[in-house]
């Protein structure tokens, strides 16, 4: 039998609309294949949205551990939802979650791929380092294949 591994939600943000200033939020409506409800994919306004070639995602993640080697390695702060993910995580390599199904707080998501830095995210954040920063290590992107409550605190168990 394999043992289930456990991390938490550290913090949670959305933005509106491109472009917006992500807003901390407590809890989350995670809803299957469409997105977080508030958030910009939700409703279709995303930048992915607006370029075909790229498949949006409906929820994406960042390890709290990798903001943190940011700010230590490079001056880069990306606090406060800057890095323009959902999701920060805490005690969780997302990097082993890339095809594996897992649950975060009652939803229940699947790592589709990295969630690569891009030049859109560092630009908005204000922070030139913030590619070179999150090379490697920029997230996760996933979808939402249960719907469920998503809340700070949250356990996320895979």
């Amino acid at each position: 039998m394999t043992e289930s591994r456990v991390g938490t939600v550290e913090r949670i943000h959305v933005a509106s609309g491109t472009g917006g200033d992500p807003e901390p939020r407590e809890a989350v409506e995670a809803v299957a294949d469409r997105g977080l409800r508030g958030d910009r994919y939700f409703d279709g306004d995303g930048i992915y949205n607006e370029q075909s070639e790229l498949e949006p995602s409906d929820i994406t993640l960042i390890e709290a551990e990798t903001l943190a080697a940011a700010a230590a390695e490079h001056g880069v702060d990306l606090e406060a939802g800057a890095h323009r993910r959902n999701v920060t995580t805490r005690g969780v390599d997302l990097g082993e979650l890339v095809g594996e199904r897992f649950r975060v707080g009652e939803a229940t998501v699947e790592g589709t791929g990295r969630c690569e830095p891009c030049g859109y995210m560092a630009d908005l954040a204000q922070e030139s380092d913030a590619v070179t920063a999150l090379d490697g290590r920029g997230g996760l992107d996933a979808r939402i294949v249960e719907s469920g409550t998503v809340a700070v605190g949250d356990e996320i168990v895979w």
